[in-house]
């Protein structure tokens, strides 16, 4: 398992991506994600030399397309805006060394999931397909999401990878918990999401895991903001166990506003527990 930052750690001297990638690799960690939520706004030629660093050092990127992205937008110009935004960060991250493309799919805007979920599975069907032609290879990864206004369950991602070649779930365990008011309290109740993504993508599912993690701060309305994992109820160590149980493999991405330091929490624990 590898464990990387949500962008640049906080210790780095200066904010440029290749400053994060040396100070990543000092603390000991594996990775980092790349932060395009605010724009896709890299370059190709830094993308090359982003990749050449990350390659030297020995490190997994992954990339976090921008926030704006609504695959079930009403408007046509920011559903093309949105589909934009999610092409435009696959191209720019496969170019950087990124290989996973996480994004928040949609929102249900009062309609019936099913809609939804049609709309967005017609859409990123399309744009894997354009991916593959271009040579962009790369894994588009709809991540959970902590909204029940958002168009983003579990079963809702999970479906779309199982019918969609070049398409994998990027599993939030914070937005899982804060979705539904605190709902992975539970042993049982971790190991039933790692039962669906199992039951869905079979044992290939849990090998090529992208996780996220941090702690939470959650409401009636679900997800407020994120918080340390130490100042959180999400049951993190219960959550590693038994994904070491299970035998997963893949990225864990620290979300936490201390991104460095519960990123080598993690690493730390996974490393130390049976």
């Amino acid at each position: 398992m590898k464990f990387l930052t949500a962008g640049v750690p906080l210790s780095t001297e200066g904010s440029s991506t290749e400053r994060g990638l040396k100070r990543v690799a000092t603390l000991g960690l594996d990775g980092m994600e790349l932060e395009f939520v605010r724009g896709v706004r890299m370059k190709e030629e830094k993308a090359r030399r982003v990749a050449e660093l990350a390659k030297n050092l020995g490190l997994t990127l992954t990339v976090h397309a921008p926030y704006w992205i609504n695959l079930y937008a009403r408007e046509k110009d920011k559903l093309a805006a949105s589909i934009k935004r999610i092409y435009d960060s696959a191209r720019i991250g496969f170019l950087a060394g990124a290989r996973d493309i996480v994004f928040h799919p949609a929102y249900y805007l009062g309609d019936r999931p099913d809609k939804v979920h049609k709309q967005v599975l017609s859409i990123l069907k399309d744009l894997s397909s354009r991916l593959k032609e271009e040579g962009i290879d790369v894994i588009l990864r709809p991540e959970t999401t902590g909204k029940p206004t958002q168009y983003g369950s579990l079963e809702e991602v999970l479906e779309l990878s199982a019918e969609i070649e070049g398409v994998l779930p990027c599993i939030d365990f914070a937005h899982l918990h804060a979705r539904e008011g605190g709902k992975l309290l539970k042993p049982e109740d971790v190991e039933n999401v790692l039962m669906k993504v199992k039951g869905y993508l079979g044992e290939s599912g849990l090998k090529r895991l992208h996780v996220h993690m941090s702690g939470i701060a959650y409401g009636k309305k679900g997800e407020r903001h994120h918080l340390n994992l130490e100042e959180s109820d999400l049951p993190w160590k219960e959550i590693l166990s038994l994904l070491k149980e299970y035998g997963a493999d893949g990225t864990i991405v620290s979300e936490s506003p201390n991104i460095e330091g519960d990123a080598l929490l993690m690493k730390r624990y996974w490393y130390s527990s049976p």
